[in-house]
């Protein structure tokens, strides 16, 4: 199973936007895969809601993509505090994990894809070389939150074609 987390809190994001687009394409490609957006959940506590985000969307996943918006030169707090709550063994141990970053600056987040990946393989996680930093994610989008620009949807075609085969 594969989960794509919308790896913050923020209501309307562009993050959200790009995870779907992400679920649409693995859908076109066969591939069944669910969102886990951490918008409304209390990630600072294990209590029931967080249990069971945790039962359906972290501990069945065997390939996890992570859409992560650049804040402050790093990935969110709310991502950190939630992979801290969870049941790191269960949840994270010896699975797989793709990166996207995406800003509305220049690097895409790049600083913060470094970040968690050291993170994530502490955890016994095995990162994805094709790490991809979606730069002005607000140029390469439509009105409609949906990426429009060609080398952006080559890039993503590419990356998710390798993570499949991984």
């Amino acid at each position: 199973m594969y989960t794509i987390i919308s790896a913050t809190n923020r209501v309307g994001s562009h993050t959200e936007k790009v995870a779907k687009q992400y679920q649409n394409i693995l859908k076109e490609k066969g591939i069944a895969a669910k969102i886990f957006s951490l918008k409304n959940l209390n990630v600072l506590e294990n209590n029931p809601a967080f249990s069971k985000a945790e039962n359906e969307f972290l501990f069945p996943a065997q390939k996890f993509i992570f859409i992560m918006p650049e804040y402050n030169g790093t990935f969110p707090g709310v991502l950190k505090a939630m992979i801290d709550t969870s049941d790191v063994k269960k949840a994270w141990w010896h699975k797989k994990a793709l990166l996207v970053g995406i800003s509305t600056g220049r690097a895409g987040n790049l600083r913060g894809m470094d970040q968690i990946t050291g993170s994530l393989n502490h955890m016994k996680m095995i990162v994805h070389h094709n790490k991809l930093p979606i730069s002005v994610i607000d140029k390469v989008m439509d009105e409609g939150g949906t990426i429009t620009n060609k080398n952006t949807l080559q890039a993503i075609d590419l990356q998710l074609d390798e993570f499949i085969n991984f």
